[in-house]
């Protein structure tokens, strides 16, 4: 009969035979996927390893070999998205040992520092490097028009710890963006801080164009309206509403969902004709939700054939190619959109520096295609990540939200790209000058990703400080995904 030990030693071998074929089919797969990706994957080879190896990875559902290592001590692989392979030799090599082969060499620790490093270097290009005491995450904020005409503002935002200001192309003109960037590019000279400008152009947003309505409308729970794709004086129905791409309205169906103003209305099309749809709203606040030109729309079951940019995106490139560092791509949705953007970039900017992009991630169709839209972008240009929540949450479901923050934290790490936590971060703060509990929680959150941005309001400046501190204290506890155990002085 085998002793406990003889039973442990078999065990432990059993574990070593998992994970060498677990590792073998990591090389496989992820081998597959680079030729599927191509050229792309070549020139940002590094990086495309590792996402590849992590994509095959968490093609397994390893929930119980993770508790089965960790009862024995041992890694359970929950860290290992900057470094897969590595992680994975490390363990080989550990289970080898435990089972007699005790010459087996661990890989260099340098190695298992290797993505760490490459994603730090990363965040590094695109935000500028970090002042000395700073914390990790660096902090973006969204400039309001008066910093167009109030140079003092922009100084306290910069004395407050910002480290990429962020120009909104939906909003203001070429005159006041220069303004603007003049006097972010002074402050953070006479001020000795690293200071980048991210200019956001406004891509394809479907917002409602005209309104035909009482006044005082409100949509209400139940509601019928109609979406023309023209809003005509004779147009007969009581309520009805034409968006800034009228197109849009051939390409739903029946049953397609419809939500309004971020979602605070959301309806369906319950009938159709030839530029016309008529929709019933079946959730909605309990006062109702006006119906307003500007609203944004959204329709998160339809995959929209809209153009990646848009004439207004076209002019306002001639201004961001000449003086943005960094450019947010709103509503960015395949590889061939990143290629359009990278080529007029290049086009009004040959003899610069290659511009930092940042792929604002909006629609369920960026998720799916985020590994591609990253290595193209990787392949040419300094690249980012923003985790644009607002009309993500509205395209996705509140409830994936949750989960499909943490998934592009997760992906964006094994691919060494930094991540930028965006919309609503400390909105109560930076507008009414106090802090929800739900957003103070929301805020140390960030510390996972590499920036996160504010948008406009009174306190901004405040905003700026406070953020700061948050992560600052959260950098004591965490590093990315990796738990400190620092000594805790509440309970000594």
């Amino acid at each position: 009969m085998p002793t406990k030990a003889a039973k442990e030693t078999d065990e432990l071998r059993g574990l070593l035979a998992e994970m060498k074929a677990l590792r073998d089919d990591i090389e496989t797969k992820g081998a597959e996927l680079r030729a599927e990706w191509g050229a792309a994957a070549d020139k940002a080879s590094s990086r495309a390893l590792n996402l590849s190896h992590y994509i095959a990875l968490r093609g397994h559902d390893l929930t119980d070999l993770q508790y089965r290592l960790a009862a024995r001590g041992l890694s359970s692989l929950g860290r290992s998205e900057a470094r897969v392979v590595p992680a994975l030799d490390a363990l080989i090599t550990t289970l080898r040992r435990l089972t007699g082969d005790t010459g087996a060499p661990y890989p260099a620790a340098v190695v298992g520092r290797l993505g760490a490093s490459e994603l730090e270097a990363e965040a590094d290009r695109m935000f500028g490097k970090r002042p000395k005491g700073a914390p990790r995450v660096r902090v973006m904020a969204t400039l309001p028009t008066e910093a167009a005409t109030l140079p003092e503002l922009v100084d306290s935002l910069v004395v407050a710890g910002m480290d990429c200001a962020r120009i909104n192309c939906a909003h203001d003109d070429a005159e006041a963006w220069g303004q603007m960037v003049a006097h972010v590019r002074e402050a953070a000279g006479r001020l000795e801080r690293p200071c980048k400008v991210l200019m956001d152009i406004a891509g394809p947003k479907s917002r409602v164009l005209r309104v035909k309505a009482p006044p005082k409308t409100r949509l209400m729970r139940g509601d019928r309206v109609v979406l023309v794709d023209e809003l005509k004086e004779k147009t007969k129905e009581p309520i009805a509403f034409s968006l800034n791409f009228p197109e849009l309205v051939d390409q739903l169906a029946i049953g397609a969902e419809v939500f309004i103003d971020d979602g605070k209305a959301a309806a369906r099309v319950v009938s159709k004709s030839v530029g016309r749809a008529e929709i019933e709203v079946y959730a909605a606040r309990e006062k109702g939700v006006r119906l307003k030109p500007g609203k944004g729309v959204n329709f998160p079951s339809t995959e929209l054939d809209l153009p990646p940019l848009t004439s207004k995106d076209f002019r306002d490139l001639d201004f961001v190619a000449e003086h943005a560092d960094l450019v947010g791509f709103s509503f960015v949705q395949r590889v061939d959109d990143v290629e359009l953007l990278q080529d007029h970039l290049v086009a009004r900017a040959p003899k610069r520096e290659a511009h930092g992009l940042v792929l604002k991630i909006e629609t369920p169709l960026a998720v799916r295609n985020l590994p591609r839209l990253i290595l193209q972008s990787a392949a040419h240009n300094p690249t980012a990540v923003m985790i644009a929540r607002g009309d993500l949450a509205v395209e996705l479901g509140f409830a994936r939200l949750t989960e499909m923050q943490e998934e592009i934290l997760w992906l964006c790490e094994a691919a060494h790209t930094p991540v930028v936590w965006a919309t609503q971060v400390l909105d109560n703060y930076v507008r009414d000058g106090v802090a929800s509990r739900a957003e103070m929680t929301d805020a140390a959150m960030a510390q996972g990703a590499e920036c996160v941005m504010l948008n406009k309001g009174p306190y901004l400046a405040e905003g700026v400080a406070f953020l700061r501190d948050v992560l600052a204290r959260m950098d004591r506890h965490f590093a990315k995904k990796f738990v400190r155990f620092g000594s805790l002085k509440e309970w000594s």
